[in-house]
């Protein structure tokens, strides 16, 4: 197999990686969410929720702008196939910061917050 052939392989392989975190995390949060509820302990169940989705969302999408990186410069940097990467990248990066927002409740250049009642940071 020669250079191109082995990172395209690598691209796919980071690509699979990318959606496998996005479905495996999905599916776990999902389900502890279900046991949450199944327990009736009253305490809330759709914020850890979410929280743990967007976590799974977040590692995937990193995962899939490295499989496009990866597979854009190495493989063929021509113009046109930057200024798609760039787009992509942008794109998804958008998405991260929206989601980092969601998840932390700041930007990830804010530093963490303390907790008023115990003194931690959020």
């Amino acid at each position: 197999m020669d250079f191109k052939g082995i990172i395209e392989v690598t691209g796919e392989i980071v690509d699979l990686a990318g959606v496998a975190a996005i479905i495996i995390g999905a599916i776990v949060a999902t389900g502890s969410a279900a046991l949450a509820l199944l327990r009736r302990s009253g305490q809330p169940v759709y914020e850890p929720y979410r929280q743990e989705l967007g976590r799974s969302i977040l590692l995937g999408l990193e995962l899939l702008v490295a499989a496009d990186i990866i597979r854009t410069v190495a493989v063929a940097p021509t113009f046109e196939s930057l200024g798609v990467l760039a787009l992509i990248v942008l794109i998804r990066t958008f998405l991260s910061y929206t989601l980092q927002l969601e998840v932390t409740g700041r930007l990830p250049w804010q530093a963490p917050r303390p907790n008023v009642i115990t003194g931690d940071e959020v």
